[in-house]
């Protein structure tokens, strides 16, 4: 496992994390700048191997989420301006919005990402292979690229239901 930052990352009581993952949390990446990360791991969840969770500002998962193998998750993303003579490595970084929070008791299929300023609710579950641009409400079963919403879970009928 890979750990940078690790002052500003905390995991839970009974979680745990696969092998070969990266967790980073960047307090700079150009000179100049001044990042305040935190990636917050919840008690009781189970993240898969190869996964990476990066963070310059929040990065959040909530108690009781399991999340499969190659899982990639970040709070920003890299600018990148291809009319000026600079490799995309060292171009600034783009932060907007709010950090990531992933709720509790989620499931999250293989090979998912989250991006930026996403909120994923309680007690959803992401399909195989998605991509999350945006947020989702408690019990939400969401899929695809970009992922969307495909069913809600209905207490009175305790089943899943398309939308």
């Amino acid at each position: 496992m890979d750990i940078e930052g690790g002052d500003k990352i905390s995991v839970g009581d009974y979680s745990s994390i696969g092998k070969m993952a990266w967790l980073g949390a960047f307090a700079s990446y150009l000179p100049g700048d001044k990042f305040q990360p935190s990636i917050k791991i919840g008690n009781q969840v189970r993240i898969g191997n190869y996964a990476c969770i990066v963070s310059v500002k929040s990065v959040e998962i909530e108690d009781n989420t399991l999340i499969s193998e190659y899982f990639y998750v970040s709070d920003h993303g890299h600018g990148y301006n291809p009319i000026v003579d600079i490799p995309p490595a060292k171009q600034p970084l783009e932060v907007k919005g709010e950090g990531v929070r992933i709720g509790k008791n989620c499931f999250i299929g293989y090979r998912v990402t989250v991006l930026p300023g996403v909120t994923l609710g309680n007690n959803c579950v992401v399909g195989s292979h998605s991509v999350v641009t945006k947020s989702f409400p408690d019990y939400s079963m969401i899929a695809g690229v970009p992922a969307k919403l495909i069913k809600k879970y209905d207490a009175g009928l305790n089943d899943w239901v398309s939308v």
